[in-house]
């Protein structure tokens, strides 16, 4: 039985055609910058994205750090939601290797790091405290869309104050799709946004960091410092290219699935949907089963992320079809029942 694995969409594995476009691929070293493959993606994503320039990383946590160093220095600061991916799931990177303090601010229920508190947190012109430089969003968060006014009045804050923008775009083709705004006008407000093309895109591994000219020329030699230049990478960038133009569209089949999901596990006695939101479904269940859920949902062939708290994850795919969100839904039941 093909287990329906729900704790990520990075667990997407490469479909026969993407290990075909691989396979084709044109390489060359791409760190003396002749990989023609790897600068076909950067030329491409650039552009999809409206910016001067991008560069191809291993990995969405090295593009937003790398933008990160591109941005700040060493005691500079950053204002970062509190359950922000480059906050709290990326090893503390920017505190770690490029001795930039995080500002973390509590999120609204939409996602949003609400502007009167965005406000406070700048620190003044004082040798106290360390310079406020820059205002890092993410979308989607936790599946959620952000309000696109809500950005404009952020960013456009963050401009009165003299603070650059990176947007962590990780599943931004997925707030595309979701509210039908093409990706280039959802990262305008931005100076800098990294987008993952290993998650619902379907790649097997790598990022893509796109940005104003001089942002991504620092981010491509902090990609060197950091480890993350790649030799003979157009294997790698073929699979993106191929993702880019087979997988995007189909996002949607992954929000519809998580939609049903989500109906399903509604009508299940002893889970509570919390919520929702493009290809995530949040339930919570009681804390004193989660144990016993994990081990029954094993037994059944699927597999989600149960750890200590009460809610889980639910995330839909390009490797999830409709018979794995019933046969979900099913040992759900069955557990509860």
């Amino acid at each position: 039985m093909t287990p329906i694995d729900l704790r990520s969409d990075t667990v997407t594995r490469p479909t026969p055609a993407m290990r075909a476009a691989m396979a084709a691929a044109e390489v060359g070293d791409d760190v003396y910058g002749e990989d023609p493959t790897v600068t076909a993606l950067e030329a491409r994503v650039a552009r999809e994205l409206g910016f001067e320039a991008a560069v191809f990383m291993p990995s969405g946590t090295q593009a937003n750090l790398a933008a990160l160093l591109a941005h700040c220095q060493r005691g500079d600061e950053y204002l970062v939601g509190m359950e922000a991916h480059t906050y709290k799931f990326e090893g503390g990177g920017a505190a770690v290797l490029g001795s930039i303090q995080p500002q973390p601010i509590v999120h609204a229920a939409d996602g949003s790091l609400p502007l009167d508190v965005l406000e406070r947190s700048v620190k003044p012109d004082d040798a106290h405290f360390a310079r406020t430089r820059l205002l890092a969003l993410e979308n989607t968060w936790h599946g959620r869309v952000l309000p696109a006014d809500y950005v404009a009045a952020a960013t456009a804050w963050a401009r009165g104050k003299g603070l650059a923008c990176h947007l962590d775009g990780a599943r931004l083709f997925n707030a595309a799709v979701a509210s039908g705004v093409a990706p280039a006008e959802l990262a305008a407000p931005f100076d800098s946004v990294s987008v993952c093309l290993s998650k619902g895109l379907g790649a097997p591994v790598g990022s893509v960091l796109a940005g104003r000219a001089e942002v991504v020329a620092s981010a491509r030699r902090w990609r060197k410092m950091l480890g993350g230049g790649l030799r003979q990478s157009g294997l790698l960038a073929a699979a993106a290219l191929h993702a880019l133009d087979h997988h995007v569209a189909r996002l949607a089949d992954d929000h519809a699935r998580a939609g049903r999901l989500a109906e399903g596990l509604r009508r299940v006695g002893g889970v509570d949907v919390l919520g929702h939101h493009t290809n995530m479904v949040f339930v919570a269940v009681p804390a004193d089963r989660l144990r016993a859920l994990d081990a029954h949902l094993r037994g059944a062939g699927v597999v989600a992320s149960i750890g200590y708290l009460p809610s889980v994850r639910l995330v839909t795919h390009l490797d999830i079809d409709d018979d794995g969100i019933e046969r979900a839904i099913e040992a759900f039941g069955t557990f509860f029942r």
